[in-house]
């Protein structure tokens, strides 16, 4: 019998009837049980860089997975001064994620960004991002369309996937079509990274981790989102599933081994 494998969320903080909390919207959770695997929450705080007992967490998981939110990374992350429309942040999140990442991809955890999760990656490892997409010469809008969950969440531009990546391994097709549904994206790539695919105007839309030996891949659209009837979704998620099934055995299999030792 396969053991399920055991997925962190980050959560966010927020307020909720007066008191902050830690919270993760329903749908990257349904997305994880849908493909088989167990999500837990990751609540975050400010110093979670300072105990020690909440990055060993990450040791007694087999993924991590980094969701979007209609919060920001902090500018000063990337050395950069605060923009008009950059509204909303979540510094506890910001730590979390900032040391969750190369704590994850230490001990070999499969890793998963969305949207702000692809902005942190990209952060934690040295680059920036534009805090206004649309005001930037030559690249398009790619907020988020008002109208329904249907409307929000449909197909908004083609995504052009480069040759020889992590994503044109899992998806046949040169090209897709995604939703769109941000307002930052990456500016400068960071050292470290492989960008794996492409807006039509050229803003980058998917990243890999070039040294990482196990899964570690981030989109900056929303994969969780109705993901089997979405060929390309379905595919990110399944290989997410299989890397973090294969983590749990290599986990089980240590576990047995010191046992027996």
């Amino acid at each position: 019998m396969q053991a399920t494998p055991v997925v962190g969320v980050i959560a966010c903080r927020r307020e909720v009837e007066g008191h902050p909390a830690h919270v993760v919207t329903d749908k990257y959770l349904q997305a994880l049980r849908e493909y088989g695997m167990a999500p837990v929450l990751l609540p975050v705080w400010n110093d979670v860089h300072a105990h020690a007992s909440e990055t060993a967490l990450l040791a007694q998981l087999d993924g991590l997975l980094l969701t979007g939110s209609y919060s920001n990374v902090e500018p000063s992350r990337y050395e950069a001064a605060c923009a008009p429309e950059n509204t909303q942040g979540d510094s506890d999140r910001d730590a979390a994620a900032m040391a969750w990442v190369p704590a994850a991809l230490d001990l070999g955890l499969p890793l998963f960004g969305i949207c702000r999760g692809f902005q942190e990656i990209n952060v934690a490892f040295g680059g920036t991002l534009y805090q206004a997409v649309e005001r930037v010469e030559g690249l398009m809008d790619h907020r988020e369309p008002v109208g329904p969950k249907d409307v929000r969440y449909a197909p908004s531009h083609d995504l052009e996937i480069l040759p020889g990546g992590i994503l044109a391994s899992l998806h046949a097709q040169p090209y897709s079509r995604v939703n769109s549904l941000h307002q930052q994206g990456v500016a400068e790539l960071a050292p470290g990274l492989r960008a794996e695919a492409v807006a039509p105007d050229g803003l980058v839309e998917a990243v890999s981790v070039e040294a990482a030996e196990q899964f570690a891949l981030a989109v900056q659209w929303h994969p969780e989102w109705q993901p089997r009837e979405h060929p390309l979704y379905d595919a990110l998620f399944a290989a997410y599933a299989r890397a973090c099934i294969h983590r749990k055995r290599v986990r089980m299999a240590d576990t047995e081994a010191c046992v027996s030792a």
